[in-house]
């Protein structure tokens, strides 16, 4: 979802949690992410993304799991 503020909502989720990462709009008009911390704060940015900051709409959360990468904070990429 696109236009609500929905990358800087997560960023600012992430770096509550201490949760490293980034986070990105596609050309299709969804967003990509990828977060690396302990598993419940994961889980909790996860959860997070269900729902989005107010004004989302958000239809479906795919998660997959992926060999940490040891990435350090959380970014908005381009």
């Amino acid at each position: 979802m696109q236009g609500v503020g929905f990358r800087f909502a997560v960023e600012r989720a992430a770096r509550t949690r201490g949760v490293a990462g980034w986070v990105r709009n596609r050309p299709d008009g969804t967003v990509e992410a990828v977060f690396e911390g302990d598993p419940n704060d994961v889980d909790a940015l996860v959860d997070f993304c269900r729902r989005g900051p107010r004004g989302a709409d958000v239809d479906r959360v795919d998660v997959s799991a992926e060999s940490p990468e040891g990435l350090l904070g959380f970014r908005v990429a381009v």
